[in-house]
């Protein structure tokens, strides 16, 4: 097992330098130049060629990468080119509430998931089964920035419970967990939540209609074994893959959120990056978007790891 961990986390270490490499190059291909929403219009020769040898622009871009790629390892990440301010720390804070609010998205589209999931593949062709796949598949379905707006309207507009955006009363980003806290995070956690439960839900369901065709399970009912007993044979079979689909959809939670927390404005990362894309401010778009794919390989080496631990079957194979 020792082993095993060493050389998933060497193996991230190219992944890692690709990742950056590609984000690096993606972001430079973008039209456009990023000195120019701090630049005046009447800007001179010798202002501009200044703030480009400040940022580096001036130099080549393997020059650039190498110097960004090393910066980044050690932690500095540069400054924003719009506020001025480090991007290490905008970043970091932002990571967090994205984090927090992905957490609690993932955790409820899990339970509700394997709810659906283990009902579907229990009650295999009922109207249980019927009724939980159609679940599924509006969740997958549907937009879920159109379902963010249509919840902001029925509990915000029409019914008045819940606060319709940001992360705390009067549009505060400080966080507390405390009720008033919460319930800002109510409607962006169940709206991010849907797509997860739809994905997990189906896979548990073909993972639980195809253990219960296998012969061992013939065996188990055989010798007497009670359901409960094949229940939890059950689910430490499908555990693994489970697992790892929820990190799969932690992971595209992180990244994928923009549009959410656009819709219900919440301080974190998809703010981050809509800003920083509409400004073309490219420390903070490279920053943001390298510490998201940090996060994003760092959680699969890390389900890798634990799906391993729950069945050895894996690192033999």
């Amino acid at each position: 097992m020792v082993n095993f961990i060493l050389q998933r986390v060497f193996q991230t270490i190219p992944i890692m330098l690709g990742v950056a490499l590609v984000c690096f190059a993606l972001v430079h291909l973008a039209p456009g130049d990023p000195l120019v929403s701090i630049m005046p219009p009447d800007a001179s020769q010798d202002m501009q060629k200044q703030l480009m040898e400040i940022y580096g622009f001036n130099k080549s871009y393997p020059e650039q990468f190498i110097r960004w790629a090393w910066r980044a390892a050690q932690g500095d990440l540069g400054n924003s080119i719009a506020s001025g301010r480090s991007v290490s720390t905008e970043v970091m804070r932002a990571v967090v509430n994205t984090f927090r609010l992905a957490i609690v998205a993932t955790l409820i589209g899990f339970i509700f998931g394997c709810l659906f999931g283990f009902v579907a593949g229990y009650f295999q062709n009922s109207w249980v089964d019927k009724l939980a796949s159609l679940t599924s598949v509006l969740g997958v379905s549907v937009p879920h920035y159109w379902l963010g707006m249509v919840l902001v309207i029925i509990f915000s507009s029409l019914l008045m419970w819940l606060p319709p955006n940001g992360a705390g009363p009067g549009g505060s980003s400080d966080w507390s967990w405390d009720f008033e806290h919460l319930k800002h995070m109510i409607l962006p956690a169940i709206t991010m939540s849907v797509i997860p439960m739809g994905i997990i839900s189906r896979t548990v369901r073909a993972l639980v209609a195809e253990i219960l065709s296998q012969e061992f399970i013939v065996g188990l009912r055989a010798k007497g074994l009670t359901n409960l007993g094949i229940f939890l044979h059950v689910v430490k079979n499908a555990a693994p893959t489970a697992l790892a689909v929820m990190g799969l959809q932690l992971g595209y939670l992180l990244g994928g959120s923009i549009l959410i927390e656009t819709v219900f404005s919440w301080p974190g990362t998809g703010m981050l990056l809509n800003a920083a894309i509409f400004q073309r401010d490219l420390p903070l778009l490279q920053g943001t978007i390298l510490v998201l794919a940090t996060f994003f390989v760092v959680l699969n080496m890390i389900v890798d790891i634990i799906q391993t631990m729950l069945d050895p079957r894996i690192a033999r194979g």
